[in-house]
C-alpha cells in the first residue's frame, strides 16, 4: 500500500481517519534563532556542504544528509530548516546546524525553535469534478485552470490551504501541527467525495468490451 492512499483497515484508526486515508507528511519548515550575529562568508568557506552568494540570495545555504534537510542561514542568526519529514527530525536538524556553526567559533545559543509550516499530501483514488466543487465551495475556493491546474481551497478552521487536482491528488499546507493536516483533510473529504467524477456509459461499455475480448 502506498503512503497517503487507502491502507488496510487494521493500519488506520477510523475514529481519527474516517476516510480511511492518512495524508503523508512531505515537508516540515521550522525556524530557530542562534542568538548571535553570523559571518556567512566564514561559514561558507569553512563548513562542508555550505554555499553563500550574496548577489543571488541574502542567506548561506547548508545541507546535511541525516536527517536530509537544507538550512537557510542569515546574518542575524536566524535559521530556516526545510526538508524534514517529522517534527523530531526537524528539531534534530536544527541542533546539528547549530553545532556545526558553533564549532566554527560562533557563540551559538539555540532559542525559539518553531514549526512554521507542515505540508502533507494524499490521493483520494478517484478523479474530481473541480468545476462543480468550485461552484459549491462559496468564497473558500478559487479555480482558474488557465492559471493553475488545481483548485485552491482556503479552510478557516483549521487555517489550512489545500490544492486539489482533478486526478484526485490533494496537497495540504499551512499547518503548524500535523493533526491540523489530518483534521483539514477529513473536513474536506466528504465534499470532495460528492464531486467524484463518474465513469460515463461510453467508458463503461469500452471497458466491458476490452474485458470480454
Amino acid at each position: 500500500m502506498e503512503e497517503g492512499g487507502f491502507e488496510g483497515v487494521e493500519a488506520v484508526d477510523l475514529s481519527k481517519h474516517p476516510s480511511g486515508i492518512i495524508p503523508t507528511i512531505q515537508n516540515i519548515v521550522s525556524t530557530v534563532n542562534l542568538d548571535c550575529k553570523l559571518d556567512l562568508t566564514k561559514i561558507a568557506l569553512h563548513a562542508r556542504n555550505a554555499e553563500y552568494n550574496p548577489k543571488r540570495f541574502a542567506a548561506a545555504i547548508m545541507r546535511i544528509r541525516d536527517p536530509k534537510t537544507t538550512a537557510l542561514i542569515f546574518t542575524s542568526g536566524k535559521v530556516v530548516c526545510t526538508g524534514a519529514k517529522t517534527e523530531s527530525d526537524s528539531k534534530l536538524a536544527a541542533r546539528k546546524y547549530a553545532r556545526i556553526i558553533q564549532k566554527l567559533g560562533f557563540p551559538v545559543n539555540l532559542k525559539d525553535f518553531t514549526i512554521q509550516n507542515i505540508v502533507g499530501s494524499c490521493d483520494v483514488q478517484f478523479p474530481i469534478r473541480l468545476e462543480l466543487l468550485h461552484c459549491y465551495s462559496g468564497g473558500f475556493a478559487s479555480y482558474d485552470p488557465e492559471l493553475f491546474p488545481g483548485l485552491i481551497y482556503r479552510m478557516v478552521s483549521p487555517k489550512i490551504v489545500m490544492l486539489i487536482f482533478v486526478s484526485g491528488k490533494v496537497v495540504i499546507t499551512g499547518a503548524k501541527v500535523r493533526n491540523e493536516i489530518y483534521t483539514a483533510f477529513e473536513n474536506i473529504y466528504p465534499l470532495i467525495n460528492q464531486f467524484k467524477k463518474k465513469i460515463s456509459n461510453v467508458d463503461k461499455s469500452q471497458a466491458t468490451a476490452k474485458v470480454s475480448r
